[in-house]
Formats: C-alpha cells, sequence, structure tokens
C-alpha cells in the first residue's frame, strides 16, 4: 500500500510531461505536413536522373 503513494504522484508527473510535450510540439508545427514525406516518395520522378553511357 505504501507503493501507492510513490507511484500515484509520480504517474500524474509523467502524463503532465508528456502532456507538456505533446502541446510544444503542436505550437512548434512538428503535425503541420503529415502527408508531404509520404507523398514525396509516391510522386517522385527519377526518370530524367537515368543516363545511358
Amino acid at each position: 500500500m505504501d507503493i501507492l503513494f510513490l507511484l500515484i504522484p509520480l504517474s500524474l508527473v509523467l502524463v503532465a510531461v508528456i502532456g507538456i510535450v505533446l502541446f510544444w510540439a503542436v505550437n512548434t508545427g512538428q503535425f503541420e505536413v503529415s502527408s508531404k514525406e509520404a507523398n514525396q516518395i509516391v510522386e517522385d520522378d527519377d526518370s530524367s536522373k537515368i543516363t545511358d553511357d
């Protein structure tokens, strides 16, 4: 039972830290263009880079 006095505040601190990190990530634009990198692979045109030497 004594361990709960340690684990409950520790878990609340962990949740607060995760919330602060998520808030920081959203406010600094980390999630602005999430599909850009995924679409870049599909739309990449390498045909101009191929040469016959």
